[in-house]
């Protein structure tokens, strides 16, 4: 091998190691700001080359007091996952590989990997077969991906061509969604040009309340109308009833799209499959793939029931492409130009099998219950969700006392916990969703939280 290139490569394998080895003992927040982590850098191009070895020590040097413990076992903060080892030895491969999977004549390994993935992925979670996966650049991606052919067919229905018209002088299109969706529903339909959305009530875990999505479709003035439910509130965990729910949309003519950015995988398993009781009869679903199945950052999925539907909202033709009769995977999503995803979902899925994705969703079901009944236990905390996946909201007495737990936390260093504002009221909020969490993990955050609640200084790791 080119001595250029390998010296590079085992630098960086031995500095990844050493990252994930610490990743058990060090503080899980970060030791330098954003300006500390600058100021070690050498802010002036250079004019001449440096070798790639002394290029990947210099950064990591720079930036590992900068880096915050995500992959770690003990990082509530968000819902982002972590990455399993499966999935991060061979998004290593994907790079190597440098494959454009736009195109099936191009790319034949990566299309076979994607075909393969694809038919897994809706058996798994119980998706009419023959339904399209697009795999973007992460749930906010998804979300818009789906929604834009949503937003296509809907008004083709009503005989307007979105691809040759635009939008301008269409019949409008209505979206209506629960009072509790995620903010990156708004911003999907931001992108797509239809606004601010119709919310509808909810109740007090989140879920949108059927008879007030009824209601809000029977009182309809006539325009296409897509309807967005929710699998997994980012606070409560919540799934909207999805029987009710479509059943209400679909006698409107209304296009459904779930958005399970997290929650989306809880249909694969036997044991909370019943989160997700009806939203098979969906039009469309989005999930980031990071999150519950802790894959590497930049894939998510956006599954549509209708694959001409995405075609036509995400298709494009240039002479100098070579098309293959079997369809493109670039149809299905935003970007001609994009990494391999297929192959690290591909690898999590087989390194996993059936049975280990639905205990990877318990574990962190069964970790979130832990929390939960932990911090029911310290004085003055209370739980203010039914904690039926796995997202925990507490509060520890007025919101001031809230956020200085928060505060204590973060200072602590054992955990990372993020507030928020949920219902009126500051909160603390838990998110389990990493493979590598183990029951010391949670014990050791509440301890933690514990300490932080009873305002004692903090210890860190």
């Amino acid at each position: 091998m080119d001595p250029t290139r390998s010296a590079g490569l085992d630098r960086a394998h031995v500095l990844a190691l050493e990252w994930l080895d610490s990743l058990a003992g060090r503080p899980v927040p970060p030791r330098l700001t954003t300006d500390e982590v600058a100021q070690r850098l050498d802010p002036v191009l250079p004019d001449g080359p440096t070798d790639a070895a002394t290029v990947v020590d210099e950064l990591a040097a720079a930036c590992d007091p900068g880096l915050t413990a995500m992959p770690g076992g003990r990082f509530f903060g968000f819902v982002i996952g972590g990455t399993h080892p499966a999935a991060l030895a061979v998004d290593w491969l994907v790079s190597a590989w440098d494959q454009n999977s736009g195109l099936r004549v191009l790319t034949p390994a990566h299309s076979a990997v994607e075909d393969l993935t694809e038919t897994w992925l809706l058996d798994l979670l119980g998706l009419p077969p023959g339904s399209a996966v697009g795999f973007v650049t992460g749930g906010t991606m998804a979300n818009f991906t789906c929604l834009a052919a949503a937003r296509d067919e809907v008004l083709r229905r009503h005989g307007w061509d979105v691809a040759s018209q635009g939008l301008a002088d269409s019949p409008g299109v209505r979206v209506v969604v629960g009072a509790e969706r995620h903010d990156t529903i708004d911003l999907a339909l931001r992108y797509l040009g239809l606004g601010t959305p119709e919310a509808v009530a909810a109740d007090d875990q989140g879920r949108v309340e059927p008879a007030a999505l009824a209601a809000a479709l029977e009182a309809g003035d006539g325009r296409p109308t897509i309807v967005c439910l929710q699998a997994g509130n980012v606070h409560s965990g919540a799934f909207d009833p999805f029987e009710a729910c479509i059943a209400a949309a679909h006698d409107a003519g209304a296009w459904v799209h779930v958005d399970g950015a997290f929650g989306l995988f809880a249909a694969a398993s036997p044991t909370r499959r019943h989160l997700t009781a009806g939203f098979e009869t969906a039009d469309s679903w989005a999930t980031d793939a990071h999150k519950t199945l802790n894959v590497p950052y930049d894939c998510g999925l956006a599954i549509v029931r209708d694959r001409a539907a995405l075609r036509a909202a995400m298709g494009m033709h240039g002479d100098y492409l070579i098309f293959d009769v079997a369809g493109e995977p670039m149809d299905k999503v935003p970007e001609i130009s994009r990494r391999g995803r297929a192959f690290p979902v591909w690898a999590v899925l087989r390194a996993l099998g059936r049975d280990g994705v639905a205990n990877l969703v318990d574990g962190f079901c069964d970790h979130a219950r832990t929390f939960a009944d932990g911090i029911a236990a310290i004085d003055g905390a209370e739980v203010l969700n039914d904690v039926d996946f796995t997202q925990v909201c507490a509060a520890f007495g007025d919101d001031d006392h809230t956020r200085a737990v928060v505060d204590s936390m973060l200072a602590d260093g054992t955990a990372w916990t993020t507030g928020s504002r949920w219902r009126g009221r500051a909160v603390l909020r838990v998110s389990v969703s990493n493979w590598s969490t183990t029951a010391a993990d949670v014990d050791a955050s509440l301890e933690a939280l514990c300490r932080a609640a009873a305002g004692n200084p903090p210890t860190g790791v």
